[in-house]
C-alpha cells in the first residue's frame, strides 16, 4: 500500500492523493476521488472541497523548517 500525499499548495488548497476516507464532523463519509483538493481559505462555496474561490485573494506559503 502506497502512502497518501497531502502537499500543501502555495496560496491554494490541500491537495490530497491516495486511499483517503473523509469524514464530516458526524462521521458521515463524503463522496471522494483519488484525488481532490480541501479548501484552506475559508472562500469556497464547496466546503471542505476547493473551487478556486482563492485565486487573487489568499496568499499563504508554508515550508518545512530547515534544520540546523
Amino acid at each position: 500500500m502506497s502512502k497518501v500525499q497531502i502537499k500543501v499548495n502555495d496560496n491554494g488548497s490541500l491537495r490530497i492523493t491516495g486511499d483517503v476516507e473523509l469524514l464530516d464532523g458526524e462521521g458521515n463519509v463524503y463522496t471522494t476521488k483519488p484525488s481532490f483538493s480541501l479548501c484552506r481559505c475559508g472562500l469556497s462555496n464547496n466546503k471542505p472541497f476547493c473551487d478556486g474561490s482563492h485565486k487573487g485573494k489568499f496568499e499563504s506559503q508554508v515550508r518545512v523548517p530547515k534544520e540546523e
